[in-house]
């Protein structure tokens, strides 16, 4: 998206300028480290009665940085964003804004004067308003005349693709036409800070993917400073320079997208972020190094936890994600799982293998691929993704993606 040509008899807007730095590329370095904080939370904590919603959370973050604030239901991203919008108040800590303080349990600053909007889940677009008015409305409560509101309305129309649909009320457009009219809105007045809310949830997924690509573009091309809070892994990793990965009202990692897709901080974190098998099993230490035991094979080669250190004997956990398994062999169903005439289990003899024998249990199609439910001869489930169908008894023999894979102590839960 490109924002619309001013015209040569056009004065500039006397709009304050965005603060933040220059538009950069997704694939640009992070902000030096010593750019100023725009956001900072300092051991913020939140209870509704006897839950506890926050459990002291803390982080910074820098001017012109996105980032998304990722979990499930219940894990305190919704309270976390209230606080910052000025929707609720702290029960202790503090949440600072540019150094200044602005939410703990005895200071409030009121909302509006915060320099913060934000894109509702559910647009909160005015139903009396057409587009061009509800664009404006935020506008026609600062000191700007008439022809400057009509020239940053129509400079917003272009930028968000809107033209010709300012006459509409909002019952008369698509959801990804509300998007876009509730994102306009929201960034007419240019604010220090945009608050995102799970503002992609009611659309389609097609429509998902194209907003969240072009809201990406959008807020980088302008340079703004976004927290953004979704359920949705993809959408953080696409609209994100660093995800904050909340859990039961605590931090569980903060990162870049990649650094937390490559090296989860948890199980729990792997698991949000697609690694849903889970291969249960012992660690051993011999003259090959360190492995883990699942059933009959002995799995070489997977990256251990920075912390805590995996000794002999521990239970532990090799967790990895459906598309990253290879199936190298298909056999017949009338193969035994504990035969050793079968090709996969002589490699699981191999102790420097990587190779687990399994058996189908049912195979679904999703489009473009099918997805399988397998089991191992210990009788453990995992899922697999394939080109083609899997035949329910089916036996396969999968070589584990052990450069990828991540291993967590067992007794690592909170």
């Amino acid at each position: 998206m490109t924002s619309a040509v001013q015209q040569p008899n056009q004065k500039p807007l006397e709009l304050p300028a965005y603060s933040h730095s220059p538009a950069y590329e997704k694939e640009a370095a992070p902000a030096a480290p010593y750019a100023p904080a725009l956001l900072a939370a300092r051991e913020l904590t939140k209870s509704y009665g006897s839950f506890q919603a926050l459990k002291g959370i803390s982080f910074d973050m820098k001017e012109g940085e996105i980032i998304s604030v990722l979990g499930p239901s219940g894990c305190g991203k919704s309270t976390l964003l209230q606080l910052v919008a000025g929707l609720s108040q702290p029960d202790s800590g503090q949440l600072l804004l540019s150094g200044n303080v602005i939410a703990s349990s005895s200071v409030m600053m009121q909302p509006e004067k915060r320099g913060v909007n934000m894109v509702f889940q559910d647009y909160a677009l005015w139903p009396h308003m057409n587009v061009h008015d509800n664009i404006a409305y935020g506008l026609k409560r600062s000191k700007l005349t008439k022809t400057d509101i009509q020239q940053r309305v129509q400079e917003l129309l272009a930028m968000l693709h809107l033209e010709g649909l300012e006459r509409r009320l909002p019952p008369q457009l698509s959801g990804g036409q509300q998007q876009r009219v509730a994102i306009a809105r929201a960034i007419a007045t240019r604010p220090r800070l945009m608050l995102l809310d799970e503002p992609l949830s009611n659309l389609d997924m097609r429509l998902r993917v194209e907003m969240r690509t072009e809201m990406a573009y959008l807020f980088r091309q302008l340079g703004m400073s976004v927290f953004h809070v979704t359920h949705d892994p993809e959408e953080a990793f696409a609209m994100a320079d660093r995800l904050l990965i909340l859990r039961d009202g605590q931090i569980d990692q903060i990162g870049t997208p990649q650094q937390c897709f490559t090296r989860p901080a948890s199980r729990w974190a792997a698991s949000l972020l697609g690694a849903i098998n889970g291969l249960r099993g012992s660690i051993i230490q011999d003259e090959n190094g360190c492995a883990v035991q699942i059933g009959p094979s002995r799995i070489y080669g997977l990256q251990p936890p920075d912390k805590p250190q995996l000794g002999h004997n521990e239970k532990a956990i090799v967790m990895f994600r459906p598309e990253e398994a290879v199936i190298i062999e298909r056999h017949s169903a009338a193969a035994e799982t504990g035969s050793d005439a079968t090709p996969a289990a002589t490699a699981a003899s191999d102790l420097t293998s990587s190779i687990i024998l399994l058996r189908v249990s049912h195979c679904t199609f999703e489009g473009n691929r099918w997805r399988a439910v397998a089991h191992t001869a210990c009788d453990q489930k995992l899922y697999l993704v394939h080109a083609t169908p899997l035949e329910p008894g089916e036996m396969l023999s999968v070589k584990l993606p052990v450069q990828s894979a991540f291993l967590y102590p067992i007794e690592e839960e909170r």
